[in-house]
């Protein structure tokens, strides 16, 4: 056979055969064994190059598809294991240069044409020759062949393509750039790399990693960048272009170009300069030709300052601040921006100015971060040159202000903190167009905007400069200036700096401040206010700021120097005489032609000066008892004026009665002011001794009223305006929200002066606000301002509520009377029937209501007459057509009052409001709803009713209800109601929705039932109705009116259920008397009531049909009565047992007559237990009926063992591969519970049954067959049987097989481990089971190399290589093993501390690994790093309080910390917390260890040794020797 195929070589090279037979013939040579062609894979590779070569030199024609299998033909041959094997053996194979230029070549066909003709192949055929060292050769020995290769690999992404093409061509850049850089790091001629970055290289790729960065392939999907790859790509280009264009043998020509000097005499070995490199890079970044003209503005935006931080990463040292610097405005002249003032206005759009004014932030940034520029050693050695351009670049920005920019204010923020000088000659200009003109709306720009106001401020803060810069910025504000467009002056954000400002200040220079502004307000304002709009306009402006210093002054104290004290007095007094009493008599002179805009805007001005003035003189008297008040007390003429607020001086009080008429016509600042003004003679009126006089209550109740009478038109109106809390942003728009936000406030000092009328219209608001439209809430800006809902919200929720009890009860009102009236709007009678038959729905008054208390209270026929009355009045109502249906709009209405309701405090409702909820409730959840409300709406209205009524029967009025229905009656009520409207309601039974309601519906009646026992009120005739009633219903004997089988009622048997269920859970106990007395005559009654209970649950049960499965409700059902049975057969046995009795017939007639139920039940549960491990609540009632089955042996079949049976189906459960890990972990808590009750009514044997079956799930060879359930159910059993109590015989069976059960556990672990990837779902496990197995074999585990295995085990649990979350679950099992060895088997650790200590090495390393700052990845994964060095923080203080056993191996742990800790970079606060556990080490080490480290450590760990413990001598070694002092 060999020589058959000897000849195929000559075969191949012919010209008679056939190309489709010579393809054949190659592939099958390649892939047959029995070809023995010497050298075949050269032969055959050299055939298909040859081919190749000369169809592209035009010497051989061939189809497109030949050429296609040709280039497919190679690449296979490249990328074949053959190939490898080969390679890695040693032989040689040679690429020649004619294919690898024919693949450049048709690379650079694809990026000039973009002509995508076999590229595909092409490219992976590249990919194979740069994966492949020994093949790789070929480029890198001929370096002008990479560099061509990547120039147009570049220029071909460059490109932008699309589809399947970009995943390759990027791999193949990657490739191509890491060789690249291997080649550049070997070079020994700087001219020549300089070059070919230059040339070839440097545009294309500063262009590719602009679109890499943020243009077309920045966001991962199909045809784009993975982004792992797009960060590795701009790292090579980065790395490139250092390595190119900015080589250290490269400094001296940059010096020469650039600081112009001149080199005399060449040293040997250094290199003659290149000429200008830096004209060369730039000329090359700004050339236009290389790219479109919108891209280029961009790319040249972005390469500027990449460009000079790699220049700066290159060069900058101590000494070279100048050539850098000289590199900055070379750089920033490529930018438009810099050319600027020669173009026309508005010659460069937004856009542009955004991305060049984000390079000039960098460039900026980057001379700040690397200290370029030294204001001194700039002024004194370079004649300010620096210092000149810094301030051609500021007359630039504010030349052209760019306030919509973000990037505009970060840039003169950057300025300014170089220099604050070279702000200064144009600081007005600074204010004017970053302050006071900006019309700033984006939130990151008001940031950006805030960010730069703040560093003004605090630079001339140190410079103790603050009255300079006022001086400029009210200049600024009294500037001509078109008004009516000037944005406010004191908005939120520089508010709010401004603030933070004056809080540093010495009160000096406020009080310079503070003056400089009355002496602007006389001079520039005052003369020209009279009729001007435009002044008054400036007015208020200066007057905002004037608010905000006098509001936000660091308040004087009584250890204030006095001449501060007097100063302050002064100015005070110079405010009062020389401004505001000027500006009060402007406005009560007589009425003139002045526009309305100017009479607003002065009574702004006048009274919001005045309002400031009243707090800061009442504040200033109050903690500084140097200063006088200014405006004294008040007198007693005062006290009589009601409505007249008389806290400014030399203001005569029958003057604010025209000042009010003035500003009722309109709803602005002046007239919040005002209100602020009346609200402050309130609290100035209370202050005085006297305020409890008649006097002054009349003047209290008087300015109460104004306040609220001031702005309630305005809330007549809801606004969805949002304000943000500053005084001097109230508008017309915003009026409303102030207004309500002042009252609100200051409700405790309102309520108690404020008529019931009053009272009222403030719960209305309330209740009306809190209604606003969700959707207009969630429109409000991205900053948390105030608006009307906000702030209703918050009063709703505060604990201050119910404690203001006229409000509380008059808003509990409102909502009941709005409740009521939507009700009525659904009425489908006469409204006088509706009077008659629900006549709580009328009552304005919940008093009204009590009169029902009084006269229901009576004992005899009449009470229990009204009682019946008016429950037979609601029953009669329901059981026929109720006279409400709600439709969906008001359906939705009424649930926006119910969750309105659930956040107020039910529980702690007086009984007259309490039975008026009651019985609005409880009207509310039986009312018919149409035809128009969803079965979701439906449920979620049932919900939230039945929801309120729980709440409000856990109060403290609950019992009152009983005055006017019995238990009975209620129950009946709500269940009719319900069974009826289950009936219409579209829903599947095992909706969740559904289920959850039914827990609503189960609790309410289990608290009526409980309260029915606590109060004993005719125990036995109310369950005996109760049973009566559910008996009837056709949900439960399953027959209706005609006599056929009713099957259509799921819902209403699910109700039915878990009445039952509450009925028996409630009468079990009480039947027993378990902390109850019971009455005399019940006992009887209440057992047969039970026994009829159990009756219905039968026909129930046969009544219908259940589905394919158990349903919780009727297992849960079923578990009551047993458990209800299983209580009343023990009180029998004890009432037997007291008369000398044996047997009690009466005990086997109420457990056995219901024996048959159980048993049909027990043998489903157990037949439908793994498929009942889906629903929490299925199996949860399953577990809790097979418990309480287990306890009543009468019951247990008499041919099989119920311990067998049980335990069986719960392997079943574990074993079933259906049921995901996740619900098993789920479950587990209830197989403990069942598992526990086994094994304590089990014997012997039966703990010997379950052993084995562990032991056989843990065997070795089940992991062999990969019977991965099985080994899962074992360690679940295991673990399950460790949180189990055993003793005696079965602790001794279990201890004996300890040995098998660790060294399974080993094996185990050892094949779960080998597996790629590991079986992290057994590990996880068998660490929860190792665990336990140490943590309980405290004492009892004999041999101390069983416990050693646990190190074996630790060590081979893989820590590396994992995701987030399975780190975070394998880490904390690993530290709580190794903790449990620590803390339960010290002597064993004791002998094996290396081995203990490597596995703690490994949990350090392995977060030291993964608390690395990295590019792959993200900070999302910190939470769970952290979480674990937490856990090594505390194994650290655990072996430090073992200080004996620890001591010597001490400084060999810290030298392993540091050692790894200087290899990464951690993430701060992981540091942190390594370190203060390594401190803990420290403490152990004496010091001969420090001198040992210092000595043998190499020289890098050396370094970071000597840091940590320099930290740790000045930190944590003097805080615990204080902390030390101190207990002493």
């Amino acid at each position: 056979m060999a020589a058959v195929y000897s000849g195929i070589s000559l075969k191949l090279k012919s010209k008679t055969t056939s190309w489709e037979d010579k393809l054949k013939l190659a592939h099958f040579a390649w892939i047959s064994h029995q070809c023995v062609l010497p050298n075949k894979e050269q032969v055959l590779l050299d055939w298909a190059r040859q081919s190749l070569v000369a169809f592209y030199k035009k010497k051989l024609e061939l189809k497109e598809d030949v050429v296609e299998r040709l280039w497919i033909y190679i690449d296979n041959i490249l990328h074949s294991k053959k190939l490898q094997n080969v390679v890695k053996n040693g032989k040689t194979i040679n690429l020649q240069l004619s294919l690898v230029k024919i693949i450049n070549e048709r690379i650079a066909e694809f990026s000039l044409s973009g002509s995508q003709r076999n590229i595909g192949a092409v490219l992976s055929c590249c990919q194979g020759i740069l994966s492949t060292p020994t093949l790789a050769v070929v480029y890198t020995a001929r370096q002008e062949l990479i560099v061509a290769l990547l120039s147009q690999l570049c220029w071909s992404a460059c490109k932008q393509p699309e589809g399947a093409i970009v995943a390759p061509l990027f791999e193949v850049i990657h490739l191509a750039l890491g060789h690249y850089l291997l080649i550049q790091q070997q070079q020994v001629n700087p001219r020549r790399a300089f070059g070919e970055v230059t040339g070839h290289l440097l545009q294309p790729c500063l262009v590719l990693r602009h679109l890499l960065s943020g243009g077309t392939w920045a966001r991962a999907g199909q045809g784009q960048v993975r982004p792992a790859l797009g960060r590795d790509l701009r790292s090579q280009i980065e790395a490139m272009l250092r390595g190119g264009a900015f080589q250290p043998e490269l400094l001296s020509s940059y010096k020469e170009e650039l600081l112009e000097q001149q080199q005399g005499d060449t040293k040997m070995g250094v290199m003659k300069p290149v000429l200008a490199p830096m004209d060369t890079v730039i000329g090359r970044l700004v050339d236009p030709g290389y790219c479109a003209p919108a891209l280029h503005a961009t790319v040249l935006a972005g390469s500027v300052p990449l460009l000079y931080k790699l220049f700066l990463d290159s060069y900058f040292r101590e000494g070279t601040q100048l050539l850098c610097f000289q590199v900055l405005p070379r750089l920033f002249g490529c930018l438009r921006m810099s050319r600027s003032q020669e173009e026309q206005p508005g010659a460069l759009p937004t856009a542009d100015w955004t991305a060049e004014l984000l390079a000039v932030e960098q460039l900026l940034t980057s001379v700040v971060s690397t200290g370029v520029y030294n204001v001194a050693a700039d002024r004194i050695r370079h004649g300010d040159v620096q210092f000149r351009f810094y301030r051609h670049l500021a007359e630039l920005l504010l030349t052209h202000a760019q306030a919509p920019v973000p990037a505009w204010f970060r840039c003169l923020k950057v300025l300014m903190s170089l220099n604050h000088l070279v702000l200064e000659p144009d600081l007005g200009e600074l204010l004017a167009s970053a302050w006071i003109n900006a019309d700033v709306t984006d939130f990151r720009t008001r940031k950006a905007q805030e960010a730069l106001l703040h560093t003004v401020f605090q630079t001339y803060g140190k410079l103790r400069q603050v009255p300079r810069l006022f001086e400029e910025l009210l200049g600024v504000i009294c500037r001509p200036a078109a008004e009516a467009q000037r944005p406010l002056v004191l908005a939120s954000g520089p508010s709010a700096v401004l603030r933070e400002c004056l809080l540093e200040l010495p009160p000096s220079q406020v009080l310079d401040t503070w003056s400089l502004v009355l002496e602007k307000f006389q001079s520039s304002v005052w003369p020209d206010l009279q009729g001007d709009a435009d002044m008054a306009q400036k007015a208020l402006s200066l007057s905002s700021l004037l608010h905000c210093i006098m509001s936000n002054m660091r308040t004087l104290d009584s250890v204030t120097p006095l001449p501060v004290v007097r100063r302050t007095q002064c100015v005070m007094e110079r405010t009062l005489g020389a401004l505001l009493r000027p500006l009060l008599d402007l406005l009560l002179g007589p009425p003139g032609p002045e526009p309305e805009l100017w009479l607003q805007k002065v009574c702004d001005c006048a009274l919001l000066l005045s309002c400031t003035w009243a707090q800061v003189d009442t504040m200033l008297s109050l903690n500084c008892s140097q200063y006088h008040a200014v405006s004294g007390a008040l007198t007693g003429d005062a006290l009589e004026i009601p409505n007249c607020p008389s806290l400014l001086p030399g203001v005569e009080t029958h003057h604010w009665k025209k000042i009010e008429n003035v500003m009722a016509r309109f709803n602005s600042l002046g007239r919040y002011c005002l209100e602020q003004l009346y609200l402050q003679k309130m609290k100035r009126t209370l202050m005085q001794t006297g305020f409890q006089s008649e006097e002054a209550q009349r003047t209290l109740r008087g300015d109460a009223a104004y306040i609220l009478s001031s702005g309630r038109e305005s809330l007549t109106q809801s606004t969805t305006a949002s304000w943000d809390g500053q005084v001097g942003t109230v508008s017309m728009l915003t009026y409303a929200v102030a207004h309500w936000h002042l009252i609100v406030s200051n409700l405790t000092i309102l309520m108690s002066y404020l008529c019931p009328d009053d009272v009222r219209y403030l719960a209305g608001v309330l209740l009306r606000t809190l209604q606003m439209s969700k959707a207009q809430e969630a429109s409000a800006d991205e900053e948390p301002n105030i608006t009307l809902g906000k702030i209703s919200e918050a009063v709703l929720h505060s604990p201050l509520f119910p404690e203001m009890r006229s409000l509380h009860s008059a808003f509990l009102m409102c909502l009941s009377m709005r409740c009521a009236s939507l009700l009525c709007s659904g009425a489908q009678s006469d409204p006088d029937l509706l009077r008659q038959q629900l006549p709580w729905l009328f009552e304005k008054d919940p008093v009204d209501v009590a009169h029902w208390g009084n006269r229901f209270a009576k004992v005899g026929s009449e009470g229990v007459e009204s009682r019946g009355e008016i429950a037979q009045n609601l029953l009669s109502l329901v059981r026929s057509d109720f006279p409400i249906q709600l439709e969906g709009e008001q359906l939705e209405s009424i649930l926006g009052l119910l969750e309105v309701i659930s956040a107020l405090q039910l529980d702690s409702l007086l009984t007259p409001c309490h039975m008026h909820y009651f019985l609005l409730l409880l009207s509310t959840a039986i009312t018919t709803l149409g035809r128009s409300c969803s079965p979701s709406l439906t449920l979620k209205f049932l919900m939230t009713c039945y929801q309120l009524l729980g709440y409000l029967q856990r109060g403290k009025s609950a019992r009152s209800v009983l005055k006017v229905m019995y238990v009975s009656d209620i129950v009946e009520i709500i269940l009719t109601s319900l069974f009826e409207a289950s009936g219409r309601l579209l829903i599947d039974g095992d909706d969740p929705a559904w289920l959850g309601f039914l827990q609503v519906i189960g609790t309410l009646l289990e608290q009526l039932m409980q309260m029915l026992v606590q109060i004993k009120l005719s125990v036995a005739l109310n369950f005996g109705k109760i049973i009566a009633f559910l008996s009837q219903r056709k949900e439960c004997t399953g027959v209706t009116a005609g006599g056929q089988l009713e099957t259509q009622h799921p819902l209403g048997r699910q109700l039915l259920l878990v009445s039952l269920t509450k009925l028996c859970q409630v009468l079990g106990p009480f039947v027993q008397g378990q902390g109850l007395k019971q009455p005399q005559e019940a006992p009887a009654v209440l057992r047969g009531l039970l026994l009829q209970a159990g009756a219905t649950l039968q026909l129930c049960a046969v009544g219908g049909s259940w589905g394919p499965h158990l349903h919780p409700a009727f297992v849960s059902a079923v578990s009551a009565l047993l458990e209800a049975d299983t209580l009343l057969e023990a009180d029998e046995g004890q009432h037997c047992r007291r008369r000398g009795t044996e047997i009690c017939p009466l005990t086997d007639r109420a457990l056995l007559s219901h024996a048959a139920l159980y048993r049909s039940v027990y043998s489903q549960v157990l037949s439908e237990l793994p498929a009942l491990a889906g629903s929490p609540q299925s199996f949860s009632a399953a577990i809790r009926f097979l418990s309480l089955f287990l306890l009543a042996p009468e019951l247990h079949p008499k041919k099989e063992s119920v311990f067998t049976s049980m335990f069986h189906s719960l392997r079943k459960v574990l074993v079933d591969p259906a049921i995901p890990v996740q619900v098993i972990q789920d479950i587990e808590p209830h197989l403990g519970a069942l598992l526990t009750q086994m094994l304590e009514v089990g014997t012997t044997e039966d703990f010997r049954t379950v052993m084995q079956c562990i032991l056989q799930g843990l065997d070795v060879s089940k992991a062999w067959r990969a019977d991965l359930p099985a080994v899962l159910s074992a360690l679940t059993l295991m673990k399950l049987l460790l949180n189990c109590p055993f003793s005696g015989d079965e602790a001794s069976l279990f201890w004996r097989a300890c040995p098998q059960i660790v060294t399974a556990l080993t094996l185990q672990n050892r094949e779960a481990c080998q597996e790629q990837p590991v079986a992290l779902a057994v590990v996880g496990p068998i660490l929860d089971v190792l665990d336990a197995l140490l943590r309980r074999g405290e004492g009892a585990i004999s041999n101390p190399h069983h416990v050693g295995l646990a190190f074996s085990i630790l060590l081979t649990v893989p820590l590396d290589h994992l995701k987030a979350p399975e780190y975070g679950s394998i880490f904390p099992r690993v530290h709580s093993v190794l903790f449990t060895v620590l803390q339960c088997h010290p002597k064993v650790m004791l002998k094996a501390i290396p081995s203990f200590l490597n596995c703690f090495n490994r949990l350090l390393f392995s977060v030291m690994h993964e608390g690395r700052q990295k590019d792959k990845g993200s900070a999302d994964d910190l939470p769970v790093v952290l979480e674990c060095a937490r856990l090594v923080e505390r194994m650290y203080s655990h072996i430090a309080a073992r200080a004996e056993e620890f001591t010597v191996f001490s400084p060999f742990m810290v030298a392993q910390y540091v050692t790894e800790a200087q290899k990464v970079t951690l993430y701060p606060a992981v540091k942190g917390l390594l370190q203060e556990g390594v401190y803990l080490i420290l403490d152990l080490c004496i010091e001969p260890d420090v001198q040992f480290l210092r000595a043998s450590l190499p020289p890098g760990v050396r370094d970071a040794f000597k840091e940590l413990h320099s930290d740790y001598v000045r930190y944590h070694k003097a805080r615990r020797e204080g902390e030390r002092r101190y207990a002493v």
